[in-house]
């Protein structure tokens, strides 16, 4: 082979390496581009659904602030605990969890639920396994029936969960489609409860009744302080009297949109309730808002200082001494739906940020 050729091979074949090296740097900054285009990253309000223990988790920026549970040995499903953004638990702990100084009346009082005090006769408000079995004919029981969907979000996550109201022998009086929202910041979280109820059999009669609807139970810092004589929880989470009560601590107050405070809100209507209080050197207010769109709006309010915050806009007879009544009926194939916001902020909610949200969340 002459010279003339062996340069022109050699010139080929150094091309041809060039050329190689060249397509290979070319698809590793590809592959480097689509990697930064579709990073996996986890979202800021992430739900962990665990069939098992039936419970959903609620994470906000990692920190758990809230579950949906379902368990057996309580007669509906509620969420439990409410953990404000710097980490409290602001729900009672009794019958759920061991506590102590905590109060032990009305063991129906379980976390954050949605249920009422006379559907067609029966009260699935007061349900629980406290209840004598020579009269559990008298209530009522919701039970949970099926996830629709669970969805994280940067924004809000949310959950869709169906659910049936039932007779003590088992039949179905309604369905129960509710979708929560949650939402959260630095120093505020909260929960829309969008439920939508259906008559799918018969008549339902949601006679008025105080007890109702959306009902919360709150751990003792939050409750007013009292001098009344009443049964705790002792250092080894046994029920023991105690005359005079240790209201350290104890220091929080209702206040509704027309500034009225105090037990005074009980049986009043208002667009929302804030409760504050103070634990530690947290500040802390537990918000529940009405929606326009609601039943009886505006709603009452059976706010009670040992640690019930309930919105109930079914009990105007009650709740008027008998000058207005509802008696909310659906008939068969018929439904209704309502919309309660919750906050749990870790910081005093001023009327003028609460006048707002209202009107933020009754647009929607």
């Amino acid at each position: 082979m002459n010279t003339a050729n062996l340069l022109l091979k050699s010139g080929l074949s150094t091309f041809i390496a060039l050329l190689f090296m060249v397509s290979c740097k070319q698809a590793k900054a590809d592959k480097t581009v689509e990697t930064n285009i579709l990073p996996l990253t986890e979202k800021r309000i992430k739900l962990v659904r665990n069939d098992q223990e039936r419970k959903v988790d609620v994470f906000i920026d990692g920190n758990l602030f809230t579950s949906y549970i379902y368990p057996s040995n309580i007669k509906k499903p509620v969420l439990y605990p409410l953990i404000t953004p710097k980490g409290t638990k602001i729900t009672r702990k009794y019958p759920l969890e061991p506590s102590t100084g905590e109060r032990v009346d009305h063991p129906h009082h379980v976390g954050v639920w949605f249920n009422y005090g006379d559907v067609n006769g029966l009260d699935f408000w007061n349900n629980s396994d406290s209840i004598q079995v020579e009269k559990r004919g008298s209530y009522g029981t919701i039970i949970h029936k099926e996830i629709l969907g669970v969805e994280d979000g940067n924004e809000e996550g949310s959950l869709k969960v169906t659910m049936d109201w039932i007779s003590n022998e088992g039949k179905v009086l309604l369905k129960e489609n509710t979708t929560f929202i949650f939402r959260g910041d630095h120093d505020k979280y909260s929960i829309d409860r969008i439920t939508n109820l259906s008559a799918p059999n018969e008549k339902v009669l949601f006679k008025d009744n105080k007890e109702g609807v959306l009902g919360i139970r709150v751990t003792r810092e939050l409750e007013h302080p009292s001098d009344k004589p009443d049964i705790f929880t002792d250092s080894n989470g046994i029920p023991t009297g105690v005359p005079v009560l240790n209201n350290e601590g104890v220091n929080g107050n209702y206040i509704n949109s027309e500034n009225i405070e105090g037990n005074d809100c009980w049986g009043k209507r208002s667009n929302w309730v804030n409760l504050r209080s103070t634990i530690g050197d947290e500040k802390i207010s537990l918000a529940i808002l009405d929606h326009t769109a609601n039943a009886g709006y505006p709603t009452y309010w059976h706010t009670r200082g040992y640690g019930l915050f309930a919105a109930n806009p079914l009990g105007q007879e009650v709740f008027s001494d008998g000058k207005e009544s509802l008696n909310l009926t659906l008939n068969p194939g018929e439904d209704v739906t309502f919309k309660h916001r919750i906050v749990v902020a870790s910081k005093n909610l001023e009327k003028s940020e609460l006048d707002a949200e209202f009107d933020k969340f009754s647009g929607q």
